[in-house]
């Protein structure tokens, strides 16, 4: 993504297959997020995803069966990849958090696997 500094307001653009690796089939954002709770909670077979905080900020805790990550994200201009295989919450919303996602696939219910271990045996 690139962000364009003015005078009179900043610009991010992120343009499908140049700053983001994959079409764009569907866009949907987090919002209101009561304090202490988290979001997703579960991991994709074919799915990627573009996670962004467009305001406040909120964590992205990524596992990919072997390796385990927190990264904060704080800034409209940045985001976070999420390929198949990793699974994923958000925690630590600040107030008035806004998490924006575009995704590479329209939902599918049978892309999600909500259970851990079922996670693991996936990434095995």
């Amino acid at each position: 993504m690139c962000k364009i500094v003015d005078r009179r307001g900043n610009l991010t653009v992120a343009e499908q297959m140049h700053d983001i690796p994959f079409e764009i089939k569907r866009v949907y954002w987090t919002y209101d997020v009561p304090s202490g709770e988290s979001r997703g909670g579960h991991a994709h077979k074919r799915l990627y995803q573009l996670v962004v905080a467009m305001s406040g900020s909120f964590v992205v805790n990524i596992d990919n069966g072997k390796e385990k990550k927190s990264i904060l994200l704080n800034h409209p201009w940045e985001g976070l990849l999420i390929t198949p295989g990793v699974w994923r919450t958000l925690d630590d919303f600040s107030s008035g958090a806004v998490c924006l996602v575009l995704a590479s696939e329209l939902y599918d219910e049978s892309d999600y696997i909500y259970d851990y271990d079922d996670f693991i045996d996936f990434v095995r």
